[in-house]
């Protein structure tokens, strides 16, 4: 029995045999050709594209019909990289000087491409070449006329171990023999992780060598929770963990019967359990599973995938759209939050050493108020359709809240100048993300009317640890007392302005920290949809003073396993 330790890319636990998908290799002949064949081979390259084209569309209808539109974008990109006209003229080019056969021609083009990507010291685009790639074998498969070996031929239910998964694998995915999967790469923001999560399928990825230690048909135990994987387990563990699979299934039918009711503990403190999304669609799976309200709705989407910038209208329409259908639940927008692992061309924000300590969010957007207002006057706009609330990321200081509030103040008056209704009295919040804001929280609170605490980058900046780079990933600790410390701070200094604190975080949809972050005091909980059942079920199994209680003695631990180990105990005695 060997156990292997990664990142928890989507929770969950899965037993089965393995099946293993080798790296797809071409062997590309260099041919010579004649003159005459070039318009053959342009006219071969041309077909490879076109029903490369055809495959992605017809795979991306299937995707949006079975999974969604959020899913189904993701392919956007893939059409992107077919209609670079750089990449086609570049082969055409090469092909008529070099007089070498197509098929050829373009795999040295595509190793050229993934090459200089390959240089780029950026996480987020480096996660792009995974794009570049999986177009990129399509199209060379094409050319040489073979046939691959999908995921939706497996006839038997198994665990998917695979050095990485292209995007298309992962949605080939949404089949009933998919128990699990697992990779050697990847990170918790790459397109799989996106995926699994979608489809809750447990996966774990960043194993590093998962490939090398394991053969088809050995059997695995996957931990998507923990990150864990266990190659060959005893019968001991074996037993250990159905054990635990059947509690699952007991659980979750536990957790549905609460979605629609109050997060409220035993003894009457009411938290608000909302979610968090990043297109208008989502808002039908928002109710669905019980949310009382969007805490946090991503607005950098809504300008990818795209060569030019939304216009104040589309801005509007969508956020319309949204708070009309919540209301009168409230709706928390949060603005323009791009830089750092969200990066839009259309804007040519320059490379940056240093892309999450630079030009990114509220800083772009006071740098570019042409942008920020355009965005912000559609929120205005779309305030009188519902209960909007407006948020900017990002905020290191009571400066920048300022001068946001300028630029919004500023917004309202060409409103009134133009005759459009608006809500003068829309809320404004600030995500507390930057440690320099955690510390000055007191300072923020007398100018904010709320607080929402973004833990992806506050963790990320405060232990110094690049969430997405799986060699350091053991680092990223959300139950790392210096975290606990930072967020008692920023409740309690929002408590003392008489304001309310939301999390928006990944944390804040982790069910073993939710006793501690209610005994902090959090006023709201914000997470992906699917987690919501689980957390009202959490809160309302338990008292609140009961959970200042733990809160207390969590914040005497000394390291974030010890934190993470009392908060998994405690959990367990709530779900037994």
């Amino acid at each position: 029995m060997i156990q292997l330790k990664g990142i928890a890319a989507a929770s969950g636990i899965s037993i089965g045999p393995v099946y293993k998908i080798g790296s797809e290799e071409f062997i590309v002949l260099r041919e010579a050709i004649k003159w005459e064949d070039i318009p053959a081979q342009i006219q071969l390259f041309e077909e490879a594209l076109i029903k490369t084209r055809r495959e992605i569309i017809e795979l991306q209808k299937r995707i949006s019909s079975d999974m969604g539109q959020e899913e189904a974008q993701i392919f956007d990109a893939h059409l992107l990289v077919l209609e670079d006209r750089m990449l086609i003229e570049e082969v055409i080019s090469r092909l008529k000087k070099e007089q070498l056969n197509v098929a050829y021609v373009f795999s040295e083009v595509l190793k050229k491409y993934i090459g200089v990507f390959l240089k780029i010291e950026d996480e987020y685009l480096k996660e792009r070449i995974a794009d570049i790639n999986d177009v990129g074998r399509r199209i060379l498969r094409n050319l040489l006329g073979k046939e691959k070996k999908v995921l939706e031929d497996i006839k038997e239910k198994a665990i998917i171990v695979a050095h990485d998964l292209s995007p298309s694998d992962t949605a080939a995915m949404h089949t009933k023999n998919v128990a699990a999967f697992v990779t050697d790469i990847g990170g918790k923001t790459s397109h799989t992780a996106i995926m699994a999560k979608s489809l809750e399928i447990p996966a774990v990825v960043g194993l590093e060598t998962i490939t090398a230690k394991v053969n088809p048909g050995d059997i695995l135990i996957v931990d998507g929770s923990m990150g864990i994987v266990i190659i060959d387990p005893d019968e001991e563990t074996l037993r250990s963990y159905r054990q635990k699979l059947e509690k699952l299934k007991g659980i979750a039918e536990r957790f549905l019967s609460v979605k629609d009711l109050p997060a409220i503990t035993t003894d009457g403190r009411v938290v608000m359990v909302s979610a968090n999304i990043e297109f208008p669609d989502e808002v039908s799976s928002v109710k669905l599973h019980g949310s009382e309200g969007i805490g946090l709705y991503r607005t950098e989407f809504f300008y990818m995938n795209r060569k030019d910038s939304p216009t104040e209208e589309e801005h509007y329409q969508a956020y319309k759209y949204v708070a009309q259908a919540m209301n009168p639940h409230s709706v928390v927008i949060r603005t323009l939050d791009i830089g750092g692992d969200k990066f839009l061309s259309q804007f040519k924000i320059p490379y940056e050493m240093q892309p999450f300590l630079g030009w990114r969010a509220i800083r772009f957007c006071l740098a570019r108020p042409d942008i920020f207002k355009l965005q912000l006057r559609a929120i205005l706009r779309a305030s009188v359709h519902g209960n909007l609330k407006l948020m900017y990321p990002m905020i290191s200081g009571i400066d920048e809240l300022r001068q946001a509030n300028l630029l919004l103040d500023e917004a309202k008056e060409e409103l009134r100048k133009n005759g459009l209704a608006f809500n003068d009295q829309i809320r404004v919040g600030v995500m507390i993300e930057v440690p320099s804001a955690a510390m000055t929280a007191d300072i923020l609170a007398k100018e904010a009317d709320f607080f929402s605490i973004g833990t992806n980058d506050l963790i990320q900046y405060s232990l110094a640890v690049d969430r997405a780079n799986e060699k350091v990933a053991y680092l990223y600790e959300p139950a790392h007392p210096a975290i606990l410390r930072l967020v008692k701070n920023i409740i309690d200094a929002a408590h003392n302005a008489k304001i309310k604190v939301a999390m928006c975080g990944e944390m804040a949809g982790d069910p073993s920290l939710a006793l501690i972050l209610l005994g902090l005091g959090l006023d709201e909980f914000s997470m992906p949809p699917q987690i919501i059942p689980e957390l009202k079920y959490i809160i309302r199994a338990v008292g609140f003073k009961g959970a200042q209680g733990f809160a207390n003695e969590a914040m005497k631990l000394l390291t974030g396993t010890q934190v993470e180990e009392f908060a998994q105990n405690k959990l367990a005695e709530i779900l037994k």
